[in-house]
């Protein structure tokens, strides 16, 4: 028994005893949403367009994550429409930064390990960074779209006499402190990711010029850049969906 499997066991006992019913629900979404990563490189590889396959996949991935961890139909119908329109709309700036920062491929420090192996594999590089990057910020803007949306809803819920101005200022505290803590969950995850390249650059007595042109370091810096427009775009945009609900009810009530 190894040591991922190990841990697998343990997150899945923890998860059915914290969560019970809802634990469970949440293991077979993430089970799915593995299948959907898997049939994405698998469509890939087999040599199907890249940026078409991602958009289906990044639906479906996005359905699943959100759909499968509530049953709160006007909080997930609120955090999937948001999810959606971020993704696709950074979509284009991602396009833009690969063409900008050429990311594809392998760097330097892959050298070792790709002497023996052949490099015609006949696939664009270019596209497969763009589905790398795409589907790395895919989860951090789904959890900030759902956060924000089910934290708002929640305090109108515990307040219905709340007014207009009372709400903006909710959203404004809320938002604040979804954003401080899914900025720094990414940040954190990035560095943790690549200490060991950038342990690798510091006893190797790197420049900073040739650690800002590394390929894979500044890949990794660009896919969290990306993911952090992501959570400030998801944040602010499943608030306004919420803000205009919360204002057709009190209209309506009126």
């Amino acid at each position: 028994m190894n040591a991922l499997l190990i841990l697998l066991i343990i997150l899945v006992v923890l998860m059915l005893l914290v969560a019970r019913g809802e634990g469970l629900r949440n293991l077979i979404g993430l089970g799915l949403n593995f299948i959907a990563i898997f049939a994405l490189i698998t469509l890939i590889a087999w040599g199907f367009n890249a940026i078409l396959v991602l958009m289906i996949l990044s639906v479906i991935i996005l359905a699943l994550a959100i759909f499968m961890s509530s049953d709160e139909g006007e909080i997930t119908a609120i955090a999937f429409k948001t999810s959606l329109i971020v993704v696709f709309s950074l979509l284009i700036l991602v396009v833009l930064v690969q063409v900008i920062g050429q990311f594809q491929g392998f760097a330097a420090e892959d050298v070792d390990e790709l002497e023996n192996l052949s490099l015609s594999v006949g696939l664009n590089f270019s596209n497969v960074a763009i589905a790398v990057m795409v589907i790395s910020m895919l989860g951090a803007v789904a959890e900030s779209a759902m956060a924000i949306a089910a934290s708002l809803s929640e305090v109108i819920e515990q307040d219905e006499a709340m007014t207009l101005l009372q709400f903006r200022k909710q959203r404004e505290i809320i938002s604040q402190q979804i954003l401080g803590t899914a900025v720094n969950t990414l940040f954190f995850g990035m560095l943790g990711s690549s200490i060991g390249l950038i342990l690798w650059f510091v006893r190797l007595d790197y420049s900073l010029a040739e650690i800002l042109n590394s390929k894979l370091l500044m890949a990794d810096v660009a896919t969290m850049l990306l993911g952090m427009l992501g959570i400030l775009f998801s944040i602010w945009l499943a608030g306004h969906f919420v803000a205009q609900n919360f204002e057709n009810k009190d209209e309506k009530e009126k």
